[in-house]
C-alpha cells in the first residue's frame, strides 16, 4: 500500500494546477523519471509553492566560485538529518551522492558529520550549517575567520546559512504534510551509472 504524498488535500491530477506549475512537476519528470512528492504536497498552496521554489532554486542554482552542489546538498543533509526530517535526508542523500560521486558520503553526513571522514573544510562547513539552522544561529567574527581559514568567502558563509535555514523551514513543512520520500531516491547514485 502506497503512502498518502500529504495529510493535506493535494491535485488529483497535475491537469488540474495552474499552467506555470504543470510546467515545473512535468520539467522535473522528465529530468528524474519521476515526480517527487514534496512538488505535490507543496501544490496544495500554489503562491507557496512559487515562493518555495523561487528561493529554493535562488539559493541551490546560484554559481559559487567556492560553494560546490555537492557541498550545498550536504548542507540540507545535516540539517535535515538533525531536524529528523526523512524526506529531505533521502532526497537530498541521493543529490549527495550523484553530485559527490560518493555513494557513502550521504549516509555518513546525515548519521553523524563530526565523525564521518569529511576534510576540516567540510566539517567546519556542517558545523556552521547546524550552528545557524538549529542552535542560537549567530555569526560572529569568530566563525567568519574560521570559515575563511578554510576558504569559505562571506558570500558562501551568507549561502551555509540561508540554505540551513531554508531547509529549516522545509523540513518542518514535509514534516507538517506528512510527506515521504519518493522510493526512487532510495537508490540513486549508490551505484555507479552503466
Amino acid at each position: 500500500m502506497m503512502a498518502a504524498i500529504s495529510r493535506f488535500s493535494v491535485p488529483e491530477t497535475i491537469d488540474e494546477l495552474p499552467d506555470d506549475i504543470r510546467r515545473s512537476i512535468l520539467s522535473v519528470q522528465e529530468k528524474a523519471g519521476f515526480v517527487p512528492n514534496v512538488f505535490l504536497m507543496l501544490a496544495h498552496r500554489p503562491d507557496e509553492f512559487r515562493a518555495f521554489f523561487a528561493y529554493h532554486d535562488a539559493l541551490m542554482e546560484r554559481t559559487s566560485d567556492t560553494l560546490t552542489k555537492a557541498e550545498k546538498e550536504m548542507i540540507v543533509v545535516a540539517t535535515s538529518a538533525r531536524n529528523r526530517c526523512l524526506y529531505c535526508v533521502v532526497a537530498h542523500g541521493a543529490l549527495v551522492r550523484i553530485y559527490s560521486k560518493d555513494p557513502l558520503l550521504a549516509d555518513n553526513v546525515a548519521v553523524n558529520h563530526t565523525v564521518a571522514d569529511l576534510s576540516d573544510r567540510h566539517r567546519l562547513m556542517l558545523d556552521f550549517a547546524l550552528h545557524s539552522a538549529i542552535e542560537l544561529g549567530e555569526f560572529s567574527h569568530a566563525w567568519q575567520k574560521r570559515l575563511a581559514e578554510v576558504g569559505f568567502t562571506l558570500d558562501d558563509c551568507w549561502d551555509i546559512g540561508a540554505i540551513a535555514a531554508f531547509f529549516g523551514m522545509s523540513n518542518r513543512l514535509v514534516t507538517l504534510a506528512g510527506t515521504p520520500p519518493n522510493p526512487e531516491f532510495y537508490t540513486m547514485g549508490r551505484e555507479p551509472r552503466r
